[in-house]
């Protein structure tokens, strides 16, 4: 049976980043059973009709998402003005269309975690979108019994700087952004981060630790080596631990990219252009570049690409990292 192809491009709307003008302030409720604080976000008045038209065929305008809502932790759910402004819906972004499920091809893996650390000198996020590869579809677990797609997204705290390097270092790396102010609300330590991480892939059936701590059914899929390979073993250095077994190999999107497409590309945004995938949101901020990086990953599934593993760390060796594909972006 024919079946025709619509571009994803269609549906998602131009978005370039979420401008440094958008500022929260912050109000404390006391919690009714602990009586510690939680946060609430709210924003200065500024006119976001400029900032889309439309942006999916469910919304009438883009909307940047709430980053305590990613996290569990917006308490204006009930406010309308505030609903009006930001995206409580992940999955708005990342629908595909039915149509181009006609060209996916059976994988060797049923779950693809896109990951997108952000941060230089210690990992400052750690966002991770799940997909189903039979069907690319990304599903809210609080609607559905069977869990198809999960967005996990936590803000880490630094702990082998200064406090005044640590102000620098968000200042530079979120004020412009105007989200400063949500990472000093919600950042964790990095281990305690990386433990919770590992009971949402035990509620998933990803990962096991009594079975040897590796992936089940599932990889992670990164643009370009630098998070795994790199990033991960450092700030596990930084914070006094173990590199988890669970990170010794991965999926560089470059690879893949490049050898089905048979063309370079050399970064998201690159990759993005080339296919004619909108950006949407903040480049560099990494819920908004994990989705991005999804939305790529998608268009390689529908279009029939293989997805296999690149990269795999030495168990005896950790530094040794073996690259499978002979065809590769350095």
């Amino acid at each position: 049976m024919a079946c025709a192809r619509v571009s994803l491009s269609q549906f998602f709307f131009l978005r370039s980043s979420v401008p440094s003008s958008l500022h929260h302030s912050i109000r404390t409720i006391p919690a009714a059973s602990t009586g510690k604080l939680t946060v609430s976000a709210s924003v200065s008045a500024m006119n976001f009709s400029s900032l889309a038209e439309t942006a999916s065929p469910k919304t009438d305008r883009w909307k940047p998402m709430c980053l305590y809502y990613t996290q569990g932790k917006c308490t204006k759910m009930d406010d309308a003005s505030h609903l009006g402004k930001f995206n409580h819906n992940y999955l708005v972004d990342l629908q595909p269309d039915a149509s181009e499920l006609c060209n996916l091809r059976p994988q060797d893996i049923d779950y693809l975690l896109v990951l997108d650390l952000e941060g230089k000198v210690e990992i400052l996020e750690f966002p991770v979108v799940m997909i189903e590869t039979k069907t690319m579809d990304f599903v809210d677990s609080f609607h559905r019994s069977i869990v198809l797609q999960i967005f996990l997204c936590m803000f880490v705290r630094p702990t082998g700087m200064s406090e005044q390097r640590v102000e620098q270092y968000i200042d530079g790396k979120y004020g412009k952004m105007g989200v400063d102010r949500v990472w000093h609300d919600t950042a964790i330590l990095f281990k305690d981060a990386l433990e919770e991480f590992e009971k949402w892939m035990s509620s998933h059936q990803l990962w096991n630790k009594q079975a040897g701590g590796s992936l089940h059914r599932a990889a992670f899929v990164t643009c370009g080596n630098w998070d795994l390979k790199t990033k991960i073993p450092q700030q596990c250095k930084v914070s006094k631990m173990r590199t988890p077994s669970y990170f010794m190999e991965w999926i560089n999107l470059k690879d893949i990219y490049l050898n089905f497409y048979n063309r370079r590309a050399t970064g998201m945004t690159t990759m993005m252009r080339q296919l004619g995938i909108p950006l949407l949101g903040s480049h560099h901020l990494g819920i908004d570049d994990a989705k991005n990086i999804a939305r790529v990953l998608q268009r390689l599934l529908a279009d029939g690409a293989l997805l296999k593993i690149t990269a795999r760390r030495s168990f005896a060796n950790p530094s040794n990292v073996e690259f499978l594909f002979k065809n590769r972006i350095v």
